[in-house]
């Protein structure tokens, strides 16, 4: 008895921040709460279709990683990333945004020169293994190694499937400012910190196998009307085909001529995609290619 009211006590005096959809005062205690143990109702709605126990025929395993990064990169848009919560819901993102670092001579890089260290060990463990690293001593950013030594894909950007009412709760977290704006669901997933983010992505989900890790994963999404597959557009076949641009990566600018390398794709008109490329997007649509 005595020990629950400590317990009691305890969560009464946690700091509390305000979740400003709702209006309501949360402990900052119970912010993990926030993400994995939501009320009945709502994780009744948001469980995932495919969820029948640890059986998920549409989870992408080993064999679709194992291909070379650029390759692997184009492959991951128009997939689905899924963060399951301790209460089985789940969090779901459509990949419309990568971007491809080779290692190796690729200068933009974090295994540049075959380059090993402590925080870039996933790009040299096999394919599909979860790559997260900090950026400004604050955000994190998720990818997923390929093919090739020190290679891995980063995830750019999502477009929000599922869950979306968790997603902001945890944007607005991650925010920190009580007069900022309320999200648009566009924003939600817009850009490699936001997606780990909205999905909450913790760092100590690097090294982790996503063709068998039990709280995250990619899947297909081939019964969805709305998505006919990927390729990058010949001339004149604009049909029902997603036209993939390929555009210079992002944030890089003083690796010099590795910066300009069109290794970054996205899935054209998405309004998710974190940043359009008017030019590579003309060109695409010409029928043009990237290296």
């Amino acid at each position: 008895m005595e020990g629950r009211k400590r317990k009691m006590l305890s969560a009464a005096s946690s700091p509390k921040r305000t979740d400003t959809k709702n209006n309501i005062q949360v402990p900052s205690s119970h912010l993990n709460s926030i993400t994995c143990e939501n009320n009945e109702a709502t994780s009744r709605k948001e469980r995932s279709r495919y969820f029948k126990g640890d059986r998920n025929e549409s989870r992408l395993g080993e064999n679709f990683f194992n291909q070379p990064c650029i390759a692997l990169a184009k492959a991951l848009l128009g997939k689905v990333l899924v963060r399951r919560c301790a209460d089985g819901s789940e969090l779901r993102g459509r990949v419309v945004e990568t971007e491809a670092y080779l290692g190796g001579e690729d200068k933009a890089s974090h295994s540049a020169g075959g380059k090993r260290t402590e925080r870039n060990t996933a790009c040299f463990m096999k394919p599909g293994t979860i790559y997260v690293y900090s950026i400004y001593g604050m955000y994190l950013c998720m990818n997923v190694s390929s093919q090739g030594e020190g290679a891995a894909v980063l995830l750019r950007s999502l477009e929000p499937l599922q869950g979306q009412p968790v997603m902001r709760q945890l944007r607005a977290q991650a925010r920190r400012k009580a007069t900022a704006r309320p999200l648009k669901e566009k924003e939600l997933c817009n850009g490699p910190a936001k997606l780990c983010q909205a999905l909450d992505i913790p760092r100590l989900f690097d090294r982790r196998d996503l063709a068998r890790d039990p709280d995250v994963w990619l899947e297909t999404e081939s019964d969805d009307p709305g998505f006919k597959g990927t390729k990058t557009a010949e001339a004149g076949d604009r049909g029902a085909v997603v036209v993939v641009v390929a555009a210079s990566r992002v944030g890089i600018e003083s690796h010099g001529e590795w910066a300009k390398k069109p290794w970054r794709f996205y899935l054209l008109g998405n309004h998710c995609v974190s940043v359009v490329d008017r030019a590579a997007e003309r060109l695409a649509l010409d029928g043009g290619h990237d290296e």
